[in-house]
């Protein structure tokens, strides 16, 4: 079996954000976080909390995206 993008879910101080998903999309989520569960052996209680690991996944796997933020960052920020 191929692995998936994300791996397991790191614990880090969240930021609160309320959106509203399309069943079908919440319905895949919930499927993805079940079948993450089984490859980790770690049980996934809210399907949502993978939410922030796939968008930075899908982020860092967008160059034009790096690109431009690379061109519009400030002096000094993201260093270190």
């Amino acid at each position: 079996m191929a692995k998936l993008k994300i791996g397991a879910i790191e614990d880090d101080k969240p930021v609160k954000v309320a959106h509203e998903l399309p069943a079908s999309v919440h319905r895949d989520l919930a499927a993805y976080a079940e079948i993450l569960a089984q490859e980790t052996g770690q049980p996934i209680q809210d399907p949502a909390k993978l939410i922030a690991p796939m968008l930075a996944r899908f982020m860092a796997a967008d160059r034009h995206f790096r690109k431009a933020r690379r061109v519009h960052q400030p002096p000094g920020r993201g260093e270190g």
